[in-house]
């Protein structure tokens, strides 16, 4: 049984639920659980954990700034755990954008962080229509109409393959 701590920087929340279902599937694995916010991990002592993850969701084409600092502030203890890192994105829609060798937001990720994940994945988001303010969702219809993504604003499209999720943290539990 591993202690495991599982981290989300989420936006609109599907990277959270992302990580509810990873965090079920350990549990049912019988590891002990923390899920927690990227601003409660901070009250968190890494050092108390055999196992962490931390999940992130990609806005405006990037990762939250308070995420690279607090994967910087504590790489060394990251490093020195079983660990796992994936991103959620909407890119990853498209086959040849969902892998972390393939997905520009994961090398991306790579390249900035200090931390290197033993293990990654890159999950499809979700879009929102209804749920967004006026600003966002024209934004994001527009970068939809660029990627030839769905512009209907009165809908809610949703990409994450779960199954894939599912793969994801098995992996991650048998790790």
């Amino acid at each position: 049984m591993s202690n495991t701590l599982i981290i989300y920087s989420t936006v609109d929340g599907q990277t959270k639920s992302i990580c509810e279902l990873v965090q079920g599937i350990n549990e049912g694995a019988g590891d002990k659980v923390t899920l927690a916010s990227l601003e409660e991990a901070n009250l968190l002592n890494l050092a108390d954990f055999d196992k962490i993850l931390i999940g992130a969701s990609i806005r405006y084409g990037k990762h939250r700034p308070e995420l690279y600092q607090y994967i910087n502030r504590h790489h060394a203890v990251l490093n020195a755990k079983q660990n796992a890192f994936f991103t959620v994105n909407v890119v990853a829609r498209k086959p040849e954008k969902n892998t972390p060798e393939t997905n520009p937001y994961m090398k991306k990720f790579l390249e900035l962080s200090l931390w290197k994940p033993k293990q990654l994945a890159v999950f499809a988001g979700k879009i929102d229509y209804p749920s967004y303010r006026f600003f966002d969702k024209t934004m994001i219809r527009l970068i939809m109409w660029i990627t030839k993504g769905p512009t209907d604003t009165s809908g809610t499209y949703e990409f994450t393959d779960w199954e894939q999720v599912e793969d994801f943290a098995r992996a991650f539990s048998e790790a």
